[in-house]
């Protein structure tokens, strides 16, 4: 393990981090909140003395011996430390008294999962509301991301960008838009902070700007945290619709947007994954719009309510309009299946993602046919490409992790003594990044009353789900500390 490294990565996301806090701090002053701003002072003064040193003690680093259990430490220990640190503005200021639950609630917001302890949001302090949707969107492109389109590495450093990019991005494979990844850092931000702004103008059109805001960050990251009790239910049908279309969009890989402006429509329109994303989307929305056709008084906001849920849930995002937890059982099950489903690779969604399971089932069809005819190979594509055997081996290890982490993560929540609804959908709404689950976790509920140990495995979960499971469970092995 290149230890040096490790430790100079760490001080820049910590130095990032503080600087990303800093509109917080100016509106804790705007807004006339004491405790706020000694809160963030305070905070500050701690990330900086932690970033310094760590910077100190790590000057000597090599970028060149730099390999991939580097990037996957790298990745974890960031992600951790984020978290950690975050959450004291909460704790600091009074308004979050438990420390664990300050930390369960940032990252709940840094990997855009949108999972609550609060039963009252709107107690706190407006510039505390800001930085806890804020680290939506600093999760939800990754700050790891964000620090390689910022800083410049030499050439000897290409290793290390190239498994920093791998650790973090979500999907089977990391592929490059241009052939620097530091270009394609950049490319990757900008065009999502083009998709925020015209978010947060279309959104400020109908509602308060510092909820648009808000709003907008929690959309784009895909996180899902309210600023007020209703959530987006006490929004008008205008902010609903505009809320659904950009859940939906920023859904859908990155990529595609990229070919759009490189003016390449057919190539958007061959992507297979963007088809899967596109049809399981309609589909699962039209079969809960007939299913909960009851529950509302007309066509249209029956439409509204199941394509919003459905983008919500299947976008990873977790907003919510209504207490979905009393529609049916039909309709309950296809949001958990979008629940499991996910986004695209290389969105800020999460969950087992499309392209993952559309590989899964294409995987399964052809080892079945070469059971049935011996000696013949039946190759796996995806969009008219051959999908590499390596690729399919990583995808099979992968969905074992997925299924042994929810099933541990579950068996454990049951300590609690919470009905079984409650727990298995607690487990895959933080594994997946969403939110809101169902019963005793639904969009009416929230976390507050699980257990510290249920907390610190939800925790777990919604950091491995945001880093693709690997990055995380390396920092559990010892192999992954040794120097050689």
């Amino acid at each position: 393990m290149n230890y040096k490294s490790l430790g100079h990565f760490t001080a820049l996301i910590l130095l990032i981090e503080a600087a990303l806090m800093l509109p917080a701090l100016v509106l804790s002053f705007v807004f006339g909140e004491p405790d706020s701003t000694v809160a963030y002072l305070k905070t500050l003064m701690i990330i900086l003395a932690l970033g310094g040193l760590l910077w100190l003690l790590s000057k000597g680093e090599k970028a060149n011996d730099f390999y991939e259990k580097e990037g996957l430490a790298c990745a974890g220990i960031s992600w951790l430390v984020l978290g950690l640190t975050g959450a004291l503005p909460f704790f600091i200021s009074g308004q979050i008294p438990a420390y664990i639950d300050a930390v369960f609630e940032t990252v709940s917001g840094f990997t855009t999962t949108g999972a609550s302890i609060l039963s009252d949001v709107e107690k706190l302090d407006k510039s505390l509301l800001y930085w806890r949707s804020f680290t939506h969107w600093i999760g939800g492109m990754g700050v790891l991301v964000f620090l390689l389109a910022l800083v410049p590495r030499s050439r000897s450093g290409a290793g290390f960008t190239m498994h920093i990019l791998k650790a973090e991005s979500p999907g089977p494979d990391v592929g490059k838009l241009v052939p620097q990844l530091r270009r394609t850092a950049q490319i990757l931000y900008l065009i999502y902070i083009v998709l925020t702004v015209v978010n947060i103008i279309l959104l400020a059109l109908d509602m308060p700007l510092f909820d648009a805001f808000c709003i907008a960050f929690g959309t784009a990251g895909t996180g899902g945290f309210a600023v007020t009790n209703a959530g987006l239910g006490g929004y008008s049908p205008y902010i609903q619709w505009v809320t659904t279309i950009f859940m939906f969009l920023f859904g859908v890989n990155f990529s595609c947007y990229y070919l759009l402006l490189r003016k390449k429509p057919l190539s958007v329109l061959k992507d297979e994954e963007l088809r899967v994303y596109f049809l399981v989307f309609m589909g699962c929305s039209l079969a809960i719009a007939l299913n909960i056709r009851s529950f509302f008084s007309g066509a249209e906001e029956t439409l509204r309510a199941a394509m919003f849920q459905a983008a919500s849930i299947m976008s990873t995002t977790g907003f919510a309009t209504t207490n979905f937890d009393l529609w049916p059982t039909l309709a309950k099950a296809l949001l958990v299946f979008l629940m499991i489903i996910g986004a695209s690779a290389g969105s800020t969604g999460g969950g087992l993602k499309c392209i993952r399971f559309s590989l899964l089932i294409k995987d399964l069809r052809s080892r079945l046919r070469e059971m049935i005819r011996p000696g013949r190979i039946y190759p796996v594509r995806s969009s008219g490409k051959i999908v590499s055997e390596s690729v399919l081996s990583s995808l099979r290890t992968y969905l074992t992790a997925y299924v042994l982490i929810v099933l541990a993560s579950f068996l454990i929540l049951t300590i609690d003594g919470k009905d079984l609804t409650t727990c298995i959908t607690a487990v895959l709404a933080c594994f997946n990044n969403i939110g809101p689950g169902l019963s005793g976790v639904g969009p009416m509920s929230n976390y507050g009353s699980l257990s510290v140990l249920s907390k610190l495995v939800l925790i777990f979960d919604m950091l491995a789900g945001r880093l693709e499971i690997f990055p995380v469970v390396a920092l559990l092995f010892r192999t992954t500390w040794k120097h050689q």
